[in-house]
């Protein structure tokens, strides 16, 4: 299994991951208790589907319990240029990195497949892949498979390729040689917790949802918390900010699939051509990326929060048009982007 194990990580390099690693489904004794105690203390927020299936998000073993190895797949998308200085271009969209180019989902997915082929053909056995889309807990499993280490903004970062990365598994019934897990390395660092515009890290290495830009800008359903609108700046997608500081970046690795990239009409976006959207215009001009998936009324939510913290007086009149919008958020949005334009 050593030499399987072996040409794996060289079909691994070929297919333009940036590292794998191998753990065992059972790999994490202390998940549950982590995991019910973040949902006790509702830090989930609206995310119901955390609750749900927790036996299964809990503990991989459970999801398929003829599996005896789970392979990590770490691929980058690093960013060419800093993400955080589009926060300074108020009249367009700020949208996070990981969303600017085609839908990862299908990007690593597709690669996944064409390795659980290859270990098939090679080794036997039985496999599944997964990418974010099933109640698999792929940071702690890429912690437990040597990859990284959860840091203190909760993401998983390396001292190889930074924080910049997809996490994809193959849970397959090959028992294959397992990694060591990867220790903590954060030291003292607290970049990413000082960052933080909403303050979502109640403490190091802990993340309250409900407080997180990521969370309100594409879970949360509504109206944002008033509280949260200012801090939003013009996010109108998730948000990079404690990812960007980490200073473990400075070894990120070019991304490992060109169509990460940004597509054009995705980087800095003018607002009030985003406001303007239908819902077909939305699903048409989203095709193929995962910003789809929330739909025109969340999206356009956004925009306006964003149009309101624009201090741009050209864009009140796009925003007093969608006062009346159909969708009660939307019209909740642009009556505070209207407040919020002429003091």
């Amino acid at each position: 299994m050593e030499a399987l194990k072996t040409r794996l990580a060289g079909e691994v390099r070929e297919t333009g991951f940036a590292e794998m690693g191998i753990c065992a489904p059972d790999s994490l004794p202390d998940l549950p208790e982590r995991l019910a105690r973040f949902v006790e203390e509702g830090r989930h927020g609206q995310m119901e589907w955390m609750a749900e299936r927790m036996a299964w998000r809990s503990d991989p073993s459970a999801l398929w319990p003829e599996a005896r190895s789970v392979v990590m797949l770490a691929d980058s998308y690093r960013p060419e240029t800093d993400p955080l200085a589009g926060l300074a271009e108020k009249d367009r969209g700020l949208i996070s990195v990981y969303a600017r180019g085609k839908d990862y989902h299908d990007i690593v997915k597709k690669r996944l497949k064409k390795l659980a082929r290859w270990l098939i053909a090679e080794g036997g056995g039985e496999v599944k892949v997964f990418v974010d889309t099933a109640p698999v807990p792929e940071k702690p499993l890429a912690e437990a498979a040597g990859l990284g280490w959860q840091g203190k903004h909760t993401n998983l970062l390396s001292r190889d390729f930074g924080n910049w990365v997809f996490l994809g598994a193959i849970f397959t019934t090959l028992d294959l040689p397992k990694d060591v897990p990867e220790r903590e390395h954060c030291g003292s660092c607290t970049r990413c917790l000082d960052i933080c515009p909403t303050n979502a890290f109640p403490a190091p290495f802990q993340l309250d949802a409900r407080r997180c830009i990521s969370y309100l800008t594409i879970e949360h359903k509504g109206p944002i918390p008033e509280e949260f609108r200012a801090s939003l700046g013009n996010r109108i997608y998730g948000c990079d900010d404690c990812l960007a500081v980490c200073p473990w970046n400075k070894f990120a690795v070019a991304a490992g699939d060109a169509r990460h990239a940004a597509r054009d009409d995705l980087d800095l976006p003018p607002l009030k051509e985003l406001a303007e959207l239908d819902d077909a215009a939305f699903r048409a001009r989203f095709s193929g990326s995962p910003i789809k998936r929330i739909g025109r009324n969340r999206f356009v939510r956004n925009v306006l929060y964003a149009i309101g913290n624009s201090d741009e007086p050209a864009l009140l009149p796009v925003a007093k048009g969608l006062r009346s919008d159909a969708d009660p958020a939307v019209a909740d949005a642009a009556e505070w982007a209207v407040g919020r334009l002429t003091g």
